[in-house]
């Protein structure tokens, strides 16, 4: 008995992340350039940019494109509280599945391309991070710099906008007069193999 009761919360885990990757697959079937990635960020990707947080700034942290939630799950861990969590995602069928998962946290249906108008509501109090996993490289450059610019206006000043890439150039320009920008380390252990970016204004 005590032999089960320790295995299957792992074998629970382990259909969790399989059904999320074939949600995943289905999504970018349908629609590559919304969804971006075939399969969810993994755990040690997930965890270098919640690691970019810091939980102790005032402010809701706010995540665009999460997708199934592996980043929402680490920005938890890191000790985000989940009701500071405002979580901006396009495709509906996975705004269902972020509100079964992360009931406390808000979940905006929406364009995070259009950050500015789409969280109107939320803009009373200024953001302690912005946590991107959206397709960058799928769009223009200047609807790049226009969300950078959007999510800066809604945040503290110097807070991060974290984005990641698995390219191997920087999805935002580092050159911009007036953003600080940063890498992580290539994260090789992910599937495709990918590197954070962190731009922060000033």
């Amino acid at each position: 008995m005590s032999t089960q009761t320790k295995i299957l919360p792992r074998l629970d885990k382990r259909h969790l992340r399989l059904d999320d990757e074939a949600r995943f697959i289905r999504s970018w079937f349908e629609k590559p350039l919304v969804t971006g990635a075939v399969t969810p960020s993994g755990r040690v990707l997930a965890k270098t940019m919640a690691d970019f947080v810091d939980p102790t700034i005032d402010g809701p942290v706010i995540e665009i494109g999460p997708g199934t939630g592996p980043v929402t799950e680490a920005l938890i861990a890191r000790g985000v509280a989940p009701e500071r969590l405002v979580l901006v995602e396009y495709n509906p069928a996975f705004c269902q599945l972020l509100r079964d998962r992360f009931p406390a946290a808000t979940v905006v249906q929406g364009d995070a391309y259009t950050l500015r108008h789409t969280l109107a509501e939320f803009a009373a109090h200024p953001a302690a991070a912005t946590v991107s996993g959206l397709p960058l490289f799928t769009k223009p450059l200047r609807m790049r710099l226009r969300l950078l610019r959007d999510a800066f206006n809604l945040m503290h000043p110097g807070a991060p906008f974290i984005q990641f890439t698995y390219a191997v150039v920087p999805p935002i320009p580092k050159s911009l007069a007036g953003v600080r920008t940063a890498a992580s380390e290539r994260i090789w252990m992910n599937l495709p193999p990918a590197r954070v970016w962190v731009y922060r204004k000033g």
